[in-house]
């Protein structure tokens, strides 16, 4: 079975903006990511906190644009290499 390309790095306390998703309510949010889960990702606003299913989205960290589907594993799997 060939293995998606993900990035082992911590996303929690990390800044992004969604670029993309299949919910246009949801493109153009910005905001601290507060909690990672295998499904989720909780980013806090200026008025609250979002949860967003990563399948759905595209965000960007940084300069780079990754697929929230690359990342749907366990957060401290995908640190850990596993």
């Amino acid at each position: 079975m060939k293995r998606e390309k993900s990035t082992a790095t911590e996303l929690i306390g990390s800044q992004i903006e969604v670029c993309s998703s299949t919910n246009p309510c949801d493109v153009g949010l910005k905001g601290k990511v507060a909690d990672e889960t295998k499904e989720t990702l909780v980013i806090l606003l200026a008025r609250g906190h979002k949860r967003l299913l990563k399948k759905n989205i595209i965000f960007i960290v940084g300069s780079k644009k990754i697929k929230g589907s690359s990342l749907r594993r366990r957060p401290e799997d995908r640190i850990k290499g596993k």
